[in-house]
């Protein structure tokens, strides 16, 4: 009798099913749009890592000051990636709601939106460069290093910014190949371009970014190719409203967006008062991680994608069981990611520098950084649900209280120096569990509720017409 009822509430719970196909072909086809958003979503960090490894032999300075400017240049890229997650969410649900007209805005006014604010937000950067270079603990030479680095990037931030909204569109149309093509043509052209321009042409930091600005600019030439050309749905004109509803997620999006950039910026910050052994050491196993860690993000693309497309086509129960699934791959892959940081640690920051203090430094980050990593595997997953779910309220509100739960670690390491590297890891580590536990609470508060009737995403029509999916997962 126990067997029974135990069995009853697990498939009430849709824990367990008598037939396992359903699961295992929902996990194909996350695989299936995971695996190829795994190179887009390496593209930023793959350029930075690019950076460092050829930055890194250049000496301690060089790869000081690229660690003070990318740390800038990663929050101002950060600030619009509002316009991949939003139009993702928008794009999947109309596509799924068959609003193609109205999705075809959407497309449009990311576009229209990425140059305007790609260009101001350059300018800025232009201005400010200094400020945020000693803000962030940069002095003399290396000063002046990221000076001149961050001035030379602001070129590229408007690129940055397109290729953004061409890979919300493309998402969105669950076409996860095409941004891996571009990513990969433009890591490639980054690569060739840097090691020409800083060993051939000996223009060392200033060839570094300059190499950076013109891959950037080369994928955003393809992302507009794409969107154009060969799109399912292509970008239209926008009107007002698509304009509208874009600024507005973008500013719950942005707030969010600020207080997850707090976090890197002062862990550079703290690591530059370490002194300049520590600033190189945090630059390499934060390159590292990061793209290590962003693989994960990998499975927060289905998960948006999918309950997204589920929630638009009135498909509750898939959005659940969507959420399941991830979950449960995110956990796993954490794991496995968290082995090979650590294996990792024993051998790349040789190929970052020559020099032995700097390497003990990131040796010691990525063995305590490898602990985080089915941390950051949670907190991605859960990211790309509530994404999913478009409640950008509560994504801002759960990031600046994770921030709270980073600061008090963070203020000791200040305060005892000895913390070093580790401490950095450990507060980093404890923003990452706060993100994870408050984004779950909101998820499962969403599934938790009296059944009822099921509420598109905010901004979904009616159908317009009958030429989409009856559902996502169909």
């Amino acid at each position: 009798m126990r067997t029974v009822r135990r069995g009853a509430r697990r498939r009430r719970a849709g824990l367990a099913t008598p037939d396992r196909k359903p699961d295992r072909e929902l996990d194909r086809r996350i695989a299936a749009l995971a695996l190829p958003a795994l190179g887009s979503i390496a593209a930023e960090p793959a350029y930075s890592l690019v950076d460092t490894a050829i930055v890194g032999h250049l000496g301690r300075v060089p790869l000081d000051s690229l660690a003070i400017a990318s740390t800038a240049l990663n929050m101002a890229a950060w600030l619009a990636i509002f316009l991949t997650t939003a139009t993702t969410s928008a794009v999947a649900g109309l596509t799924a709601a068959r609003a193609t007209r109205k999705a075809g805005r959407t497309a449009g006014a990311a576009y229209l939106v990425a140059a305007a604010a790609g260009v101001t937000v350059a300018a800025a950067l232009l201005i400010a460069a200094p400020w945020l270079a000693d803000l962030l603990g940069a002095h003399q030479l290396v000063l002046s290093g990221s000076v001149t680095y961050l001035r030379i990037s602001a070129a590229g931030l408007p690129f940055l910014y397109l290729s953004y909204a061409g890979n919300g569109h493309l998402i969105g149309l669950a076409d996860t190949r095409t941004p891996l093509r571009i990513a990969v043509t433009a890591n490639l052209l980054n690569v060739a371009l840097e090691l020409l321009l800083v060993y051939g042409l000996h223009l060392g930091l200033l060839g570094s970014a300059w190499g950076t600005v013109a891959a950037q600019a080369a994928a955003a030439a393809l992302y507009a190719a794409a969107s154009w050309r060969r799109a399912q749905i292509r970008p239209r004109r926008p009107g007002r409203a698509e304009i509208k509803t874009l600024l507005r997620d973008g500013h719950r999006l942005s707030v969010r967006t600020i207080a997850l950039g707090v976090v890197p910026l002062t862990t550079t910050a703290i690591a530059a008062r370490l002194g300049p052994t520590a600033l190189g050491g945090q630059q390499i196993a934060m390159r590292v991680w990061f793209l290590l860690a962003l693989s994960l993000d990998a499975l927060a693309v289905p998960a948006q994608v999918y309950v997204s497309s589920s929630l638009g086509a009135a498909d509750r129960d898939g959005a659940h069981r969507v959420g399941r699934r991830t979950i449960r791959l995110g956990l796993v892959a954490g794991a496995g990611l968290g082995v090979v940081t650590a294996a990792l640690a024993f051998t790349v920051p040789v190929l970052f520098t020559s020099d032995p203090g700097v390497r003990h430094a990131a040796l010691v980050a990525l063995l305590v950084a490898a602990v985080t990593q089915p941390l950051a595997a949670l907190a991605f997953v859960f990211d790309g649900l509530i994404l999913g779910l478009s409640d950008y309220v509560a994504m801002r509100r759960a990031m600046i209280l994770a921030v709270v739960a980073y600061v008090p670690a963070a203020v000791l390491v200040l305060r005892f120096h000895e913390l070093g590297l580790s401490g950095i890891w450990v507060a980093l580590g404890l923003w990452l569990a706060a993100r994870a536990v408050l984004l779950d609470r909101r998820w499962r508060a969403e599934f938790h509720r009296r059944a009822g009737p099921t509420a598109a995403p905010a901004g979904i029509p009616e159908p317009e017409s009958q030429d989409g999916p009856d559902s996502a997962l169909a």
